[in-house]
C-alpha cells in the first residue's frame, strides 16, 4: 500500500482528468443544499479535474469534507448526524471558492485550511514548510517502543523540523524530554515558533542549523529526522501541488540520500553511548541498502507496513563510520 503521508512524490494519489468539468459556482448547482451534498459535490469535482492528493489526506471526500467544514467554522470530527443541515448562500459561496482554488490553483487542502494533524495535534501549516504528514507520528505515540526499549530518554532532537510538528509532537507526549529542533530554513523556524506557541510546548528549544551546526557539544539519547530525500528526477516530475511547498524540503540529490549520509556520518557525535537514531528516507530504502548492505538498519512496520523509515543503534553507526563518511565526502 502506498503512504498517502510521506513527502516522496511516488507516494501520491491521482485522480484521472476528466475533460467535461462543471463550472465550479453556486448559480449552476441549485440542487446542493446539505453540508453532504457539498462535500459529495466537491470530491466529484475534484476527481473529474484529476487532483493529486497526498497532503495529510489521500481522496477526494476526504479532502472535500474538510474545505467543507472549514468554510463552515466547524470541527473536523463533525458528527455525521449534521451531514443534513442545510447552508446559507454566504456559505455556499465560501465552500465553492475554496473548490476553485483547489481546483485552479492546486493548493494543498492543508494550505487552503491552514492546518494539518499530527499525532492527534493541530498544527498550523503553510508554504513555509512541507505540510505534516510523517508516519514518525505512529512513533511517537507509541512512545517509540519497542524501539527505546525502556531506556530513559531526558534529551531529544528533530533534525530538519519544518513546522516543527514531529520536534513538538514529542514534546507534548513526553514533557519530561527536552527537544531541540533544527532546521536551515528561518521561514520554517518561524512557523515551528508559532506552533510551539499554538500547542504550549515550552520543552521545545528551536535553533537555525545546517544539520548539528548548532548544536556542537550537545548529547541526546534519541534523534529523530525527516529530512528531504526525493530525488532530482522525481522532484522535477512532481504534480502542481507540491509547487507550493518549499523545494527545499524535498530534493536531496540523485538518490534522494545526500542528507541522510551527512545525518548517519555525524549522529555518533551528538547520541549518548546507548543513543539510537531513526530517520525516514521513504523510496530511498533501496538506494541506501545498496550503499551500506552491511549497516544494520531496522526497517519499521507500521500498521500499513513498511514507510522507509529505520532505526539504528549508535554502536553500528560507530562500527560502520569509515564508510559511511567515504560515501557522505563524495556528496560534498
Amino acid at each position: 500500500m502506498r503512504n498517502p503521508h510521506c513527502q516522496l512524490p511516488a507516494l501520491y494519489f491521482r485522480t484521472a482528468p476528466n475533460a467535461l468539468i462543471d463550472t465550479v459556482n453556486p448559480e449552476s448547482t441549485p440542487e446542493l443544499r446539505t453540508i453532504i451534498d457539498f462535500i459529495r459535490y466537491g470530491a466529484s469535482r475534484f476527481n473529474a479535474a484529476g487532483l493529486t492528493f497526498g497532503h495529510s489526506y489521500d481522496n477526494a471526500i476526504d479532502e472535500a469534507t474538510q474545505l467543507v467544514l472549514h468554510a463552515l467554522h466547524m470541527p473536523h470530527d463533525l458528527s455525521p448526524v449534521y451531514g443534513q443541515a442545510r447552508l446559507v448562500e454566504a456559505e455556499k459561496r465560501a465552500i465553492f471558492e475554496l473548490f476553485r482554488r483547489r481546483i485552479e490553483e492546486r493548493i494543498p487542502a492543508a494550505y487552503l485550511t491552514g492546518e494539518a494533524w499530527f499525532a492527534g495535534l493541530s498544527f498550523k501549516t503553510d508554504k513555509r514548510a512541507l505540510v505534516p504528514r510523517s508516519p514518525i507520528a505512529e512513533l511517537i505515540e507509541s512512545g517509540f517502543e519497542p524501539w527505546l526499549g525502556g531506556r530513559e530518554v531526558t534529551r531529544a532532537l528533530d533534525i530538519c523540523t519544518g513546522s516543527g510538528c514531529i520536534a513538538i509532537a514529542m514534546a507534548h507526549y513526553r514533557p519530561d524530554w527536552q527537544v531541540d529542533g533544527v532546521d536551515i530554513s528561518p521561514e520554517a523556524l518561524s512557523l515551528a515558533e508559532e506552533n510551539k506557541a499554538r500547542l504550549l510546548a515550552d520543552n521545545v528549544r528551536l535553533l537555525r542549523s545546517d544539520l548539528f551546526s548548532a548544536v556542537a557539544g550537545e548529547k541526546y539519547q534519541l534523534i529523530v529526522t525527516n529530512p528531504p530525500y526525493v530525488t532530482h528526477a522525481e522532484t522535477d516530475a512532481l504534480p502542481p501541488e507540491y509547487a507550493h511547498e518549499p523545494e527545499l524540503g524535498l530534493r536531496a540529490g540523485d538518490d534522494g540520500l545526500d542528507l541522510a549520509l551527512r545525518i548517519l556520518r555525524d549522529a555518533p557525535d551528538y547520541l549518548t553511548e546507548d543513543g539510537l537514531l531513526i530517520c525516514e528516507v521513504g523510496e530511498a530504502e533501496k538506494a541506501l541498502c545498496e550503499l551500506l548492505p552491511e549497516l544494520p538498519l531496522a526497517w519499521v512496520e507500521f500498521r500499513v507496513g513498511q514507510m522507509g523509515i529505520f532505526v539504528v543503534e549508535r554502536a553500528d553507526l560507530v562500527a560502520h563510520h569509515a564508510r559511511i563518511a567515504e560515501l557522505a565526502a563524495a556528496r560534498a
